[in-house]
């Protein structure tokens, strides 16, 4: 090789050692991402779904706490320990069955005279299994003569909600509590009727749940208009399979959470909490039509992640963002689980603790106070972190798990500040997070809907389940309730039986 080849490849060098190096740059950040998503198979597939973290997580928050927070103005407030010895009291509601218990004839008979003082009560919890009965429907039957004329009139009866069917309004109520409340799929629910001594097939039970729901179906309408109503609504999505073509052929669809709530002032300045209702859809896909149809009219907040198929709802300017901490507080999480060490991660966790710490006192005041405490802690708090954010993202791997976590915050940050403007918000989506929670859980027993009208089903059980749960009631009582006499109720009065208009009448 002669002297001008030699030194043209030295000339070359210096760019293939910059192109070898941004090679390993993007091996290196290909490798975190790998050894992310492997911690997250693992933990999925063997770990606990708990994001509570050990208590090592302290050993990195020095430079957290170094950090000067704004003097509060705010009251102090205290807590009491919460006893947590001993077993805990039973309910005073519970019916109670009195059982007298006295001295024995021989017993009183070693005594010359006896005066009853007073008694020792004790109480023992008891359970009476369920049970299935007959309930015989006679009407009576009369021959009729008027004006010389005779016929024949048997008085009405409506002895179950579903036409040509033997299911009362509880059994009804029953299956469908068992399915979408307790996650128990239509085989085990055979099984325990078998045990009570009648034979119901899985197919009858599926069509006595398509039937109910179906029937429920004019409450969901007005239940989807009182959610479109709030002041901010809360929304989710997960999956559910469903059989389509066949029992090879699946498919993944959707079931979307919208949980309605906030709070409004009335003409005194007074705020008074918006009753909560969940709304569930069920679609084929995940593309943003579905969501960008359903919030079409809608004006107000949307608690949200940051789904793309959100952000054309966003640009009309109707729809507010608001950016949930708990999906930005995962990101974090997810490193320390794989990368125990990763201090940046840890100090991350540390900034969010102390929103939530915040929080917690901020919550017991109402909307008004919960605002100032906001603007006097969590914005000074807010406005370090993102100093800090960006102190240390220059300096990461771009393709990092954690300039992603980083990324992630600083590209929604105004929408993960936004609830600090309205003490109305909140600082994440747990809401429709633990409404959807049911769902994750029956999935694993039910395992799949046959069919769209089944999803469909679904939906509307969860809807009203959901919501009677959102407002402290029964599910089973409000549905035997409302199955027995939706049949009966005036369109105009359709909105007296949504579960919370339902709980008030009810009292």
């Amino acid at each position: 090789m002669d002297s001008a080849s030699l030194l043209l490849n030295r000339a070359s060098l210096p760019n293939e050692v910059d192109s070898l190096k941004d090679i390993v740059v993007e091996l290196a950040a290909e490798l975190e991402t790998l050894k992310l998503q492997l911690s997250r198979l693992r933990r999925s597939q063997f770990g606990v779904s708990s994001e509570r973290l050990s208590g090592q997580w302290e050993l990195f928050t020095e430079t957290v706490s170094r950090l000067p927070l704004p003097a509060s103005d705010t009251e102090r407030i205290s807590y009491e320990r919460r006893r947590c010895a001993g077993r805990p009291r039973l309910p005073k509601d519970l019916p109670r069955l009195r059982v007298d218990y006295d001295l024995s004839a021989d017993e009183k008979a070693q005594f010359d005279s006896l005066q009853r003082i007073g008694e020792e009560v004790s109480e023992t919890l008891d359970y009476t299994p369920a049970k299935v009965v007959i309930i015989e429907h006679v009407r009576a039957k009369y021959r009729c003569r008027r004006n010389g004329e005779s016929t024949i009139r048997t008085a009405a009866a409506e002895p179950s909600p579903i036409a040509k069917s033997n299911a009362s309004a509880g059994l009804l109520a029953q299956v469908l509590v068992a399915k979408y409340a307790d996650g128990l799929p239509l085989n085990r629910q055979e099984r325990i009727f078998r045990r009570h001594g009648v034979e119901l097939a899985r197919a009858t039970l599926c069509d006595w749940i398509l039937g109910s729901t179906e029937l429920l179906a004019p409450l969901l309408e007005q239940l989807r208009r009182h959610v479109l109503g709030a002041p901010v609504i809360f929304a989710d999505d997960t999956t559910v399979d469903l059989i389509q073509g066949g029992r090879g052929s699946v498919c993944t669809a959707r079931l979307w959470a919208y949980v309605g709530a906030g709070s409004l002032r009335d003409a005194q300045a007074q705020w008074n909490d918006y009753p909560r209702g969940a709304y569930f859809e069920f679609t084929h896909s995940r593309e943003a039509i579905h969501p960008t149809r359903f919030l079409a009219n809608y004006s107000g907040y949307l608690q949200a992640d940051d789904y793309a198929g959100y952000h054309a709802t966003f640009r009309s300017g109707r729809v507010i963002h608001v950016a949930c901490w708990a999906h930005a507080r995962r990101r974090f999480h997810d490193i320390v689980k794989a990368q125990p060490t990763s201090e940046l991660a840890h100090q991350a966790l540390a900034f969010i603790a102390k929103l939530y710490q915040i929080e917690a006192r901020a919550k017991e005041h109402p909307p008004d106070e919960r605002g100032r405490i906001r603007q006097a802690e969590t914005v000074p708090l807010l406005a370090q972190f993102k100093g800090w954010l960006e102190a240390h993202y220059a300096q990461l791997l771009p393709r990092g798990p954690l300039a992603q976590a980083m990324g992630y915050v600083l590209s929604n940050w105004q929408a993960l500040n936004r609830f600090t403007e309205d003490g109305m918000l909140a600082a994440d989506s747990n809401l429709v997070e633990r409404t959807i929670r049911p769902i994750a859980n029956g999935r694993k027993a039910w395992l799949f809907t046959a069919s769209p009208r089944g999803g469909h089903a679904a939906a509307s059980a969860f809807s009203l389940i959901e919501t009677c749960k959102l407002n402290g009631i029964e599910p089973f009582a409000y549905l035997k309730d409302v199955l027995g006499r939706i049949n009966s109720q005036p369109v105009h009065r359709l909105h007296e039986l949504l579960p919370f208009n339902w709980k008030a009448g009810a009292a």
